[in-house]
C-alpha cells in the first residue's frame, strides 16, 4: 500500500482523505490543532516536516497564498522518488513556484484541481470533475493516477494549467464573485421563492460555506479573473443603464446643478441652457456635488453640473469627492467670471455682525481681503446642503440661521431675499474664473 501524506487538514483536506483513505497508508499535517471527527480509521499524525517525506505520495491541501512559502520551506526534503500533487484551484501560479524551486530536479509534479469540495462530495464523487495536467510526470505515474481518479467515478478532464486558469475566471471564479455578491445584499430565503431564487440561495451558501482567504485568492492569483470581474461591472453598468429611461421626463430635459437658486451654479446652468436654446427643461437644485451624480447615476436627471475648479481656490473637494464615487460623461465645460458680495439682512447693524457663511470654495477664493477687511468675523461653511452659499442664504432669509450671519456669494442672493450689500467684489483675483462639468449617465 502505497503512502501518501497531506499537508493542510482543513475542510478540502477532510474531503480528499475521504478520497483516499480505503486506497492508501495516509500521513496528515497541519500548522493548527488537528479536528479528527471526521477519520474513521487508523492515520499517522506527522509532528515534524520531514515525517511528511516519508510518504511517496505528497498532496498539498495548503491556502494558495501559502504554497510557495510552504514549497520554499520543505523543497530541502524533496527526493527523486517523491510524487508532489498539487490540488490548488488555481493552476498557473503553482506551476510558475514549482518551476522556480524544483528545476533541474528529479522530483515529479502532478497539477490537479478537484473541481469539488466538502458541499458538493458530500453525498459521494462520482461525476464530480477532476482536472490534470501532466506537467512533472512519468508517463507511468501520470497514467497511474488518471486511472485511479477514474476509479474513484470521477470525471477526468486533461487540460494545461493556462487553458485551466482561463475557462476557471469564467466558472468557479464567477460563480464564487456572485455568491459573494448575494451575500453581501444580504440575499435570504422568502416565502415566495422561485426556483431559481432557490437555486441562487444554494450558490451563495456554498460559496461562503468557504473561508475569505480561499475566495480572496481564487480571485488574486488566477490571472484572468481580474478581467471577469472589469467585464462583470461592464456588463451590469450597461444593464443598469438600459433599464433607465432615455429621459428622465419625456416633455423637456431635466438639469441637476450642484448650487440652490441663485448660486454660481445656477448662472453657469442658464448660459449654458441659452448657448443652445434650450426651450423645454427643468432645473432641480440638488446642493451638492455628490446629490447631483447620485440623482444622475439613479436617472432622475438628464444632465449633471457642478465646479470643478477655481483660479484661486484650486480644486473643488468636494466634486473631487463625488466624482470618485461615480461613472459619467463630460459633455461640456464651462467658464465663468466670479464676483464675491458680502451681504446681510436689512434688519440687522453690520456692527452686529459676527460671521460669514460661504461655501469653503468662496472662502479660499476671498482669503486676502476677508483677512484685511473683516479679521474679527468668524468664517463658516455648513454641511450637508448648507454647504451651498444659495442654500445658506435662504436659511438666513427664512430665520434658519443666525441673524448676525453675514453671506458671501453671487449678487444675485441679494435680490432674491432683499438683503443688503456690504461689500462688493472680495474676491483677491480680479479675472476669478471658476470652471463648471455638465455631465451626463
Amino acid at each position: 500500500m502505497k503512502k501518501v501524506s497531506i499537508i493542510g487538514f482543513g475542510r478540502f483536506g477532510k474531503t480528499l482523505y475521504r478520497l483516499l483513505k480505503d486506497d492508501f497508508s495516509i500521513t496528515i499535517y497541519n500548522r493548527s490543532s488537528l479536528d479528527l471527527s471526521s477519520v474513521d480509521r487508523n492515520i499517522t499524525i506527522a509532528k515534524t516536516i520531514s515525517k511528511i517525506y516519508e510518504s511517496e505520495i505528497i498532496f498539498y491541501c495548503v491556502p494558495i497564498s501559502s504554497f510557495e512559502s510552504v514549497i520554499k520551506t520543505h523543497k530541502k526534503y524533496f527526493k527523486h522518488n517523491h510524487v508532489l500533487i498539487d490540488v490548488l484551484s488555481v493552476k498557473m501560479f503553482p506551476l510558475f513556484v514549482l518551476n522556480k524551486y524544483l528545476k533541474n530536479t528529479k522530483t515529479q509534479v502532478l497539477l490537479a484541481h478537484p473541481m469539488f469540495g466538502p458541499d458538493s462530495a458530500k453525498n459521494g464523487f462520482e461525476g464530480l470533475p477532476m482536472i490534470l495536467d501532466r506537467f512533472m510526470t512519468s508517463a507511468d505515474t501520470y497514467s497511474f493516477w488518471k486511472k485511479y481518479f477514474e476509479s474513484k467515478k470521477l470525471n477526468v478532464i486533461e487540460m494545461s494549467a493556462l487553458e485551466h486558469d482561463r475557462i476557471a475566471a469564467n466558472s468557479q471564479g464567477l460563480t464564487h464573485f456572485i455568491g459573494r455578491l448575494l451575500e453581501e445584499v444580504n440575499f435570504s430565503p422568502t416565502l415566495i421563492d422561485s426556483l431559481g431564487a432557490k437555486k441562487l440561495y444554494e450558490v451563495k451558501d456554498q460559496t461562503c460555506n468557504d473561508t475569505w482567504q480561499l475566495f480572496s485568492d481564487l480571485q488574486q492569483y488566477n490571472p484572468f479573473t481580474k478581467q471577469m470581474r472589469l467585464k462583470l461591472g461592464q456588463a451590469y453598468d450597461k444593464l443598469y443603464n438600459r433599464l433607465l429611461p432615455k429621459q428622465a421626463h419625456p416633455k423637456f430635459v431635466t438639469f441637476g446643478i450642484q448650487g440652490g437658486k441663485g448660486s454660481f451654479n445656477d448662472e453657469a446652468i442658464q448660459r449654458y441652457i441659452q448657448k443652445h436654446a434650450i426651450k423645454k427643461y427643468k432645473i432641480k437644485f440638488l446642493y451638492t456635488s455628490e446629490k447631483v451624480l447620485r440623482n444622475l447615476h439613479e436617472g432622475t436627471i438628464d444632465f449633471g453640473l457642478f465646479a470643478t475648479h477655481n483660479a484661486v481656490g484650486g480644486i473643488v473637494t468636494e466634486s473631487v469627492i463625488a466624482m470618485a464615487k461615480y461613472t459619467f460623461k463630460i459633455i461640456e465645460e464651462q467658464e465663468i467670471v466670479i464676483r464675491h458680495f458680502l451681504m446681510k439682512r436689512k434688519d440687522v447693524l453690520l456692527s452686529d455682525i459676527t460671521s460669514i457663511h460661504a461655501h469653503s470654495q468662496n472662502l479660499k477664493q476671498c482669503r486676502g481681503s476677508l483677512a484685511q477687511k473683516y479679521p474679527n468675523l468668524k468664517q463658516e461653511s455648513g454641511s450637508g446642503d448648507l454647504i451651498d452659499t444659495a442654500r445658506a442664504a435662504q436659511f438666513l432669509a427664512e430665520g434658519k440661521l443666525s441673524k448676525t450671519t453675514a453671506i458671501l456669494g453671487p449678487r444675485t442672493l441679494s435680490d432674491m431675499y432683499d438683503f443688503e450689500i456690504i461689500d462688493s467684489d472680495l474676491q483677491d483675483l480680479e479675472h476669478n474664473v471658476t470652471s463648471f462639468l455638465l455631465v451626463s449617465r
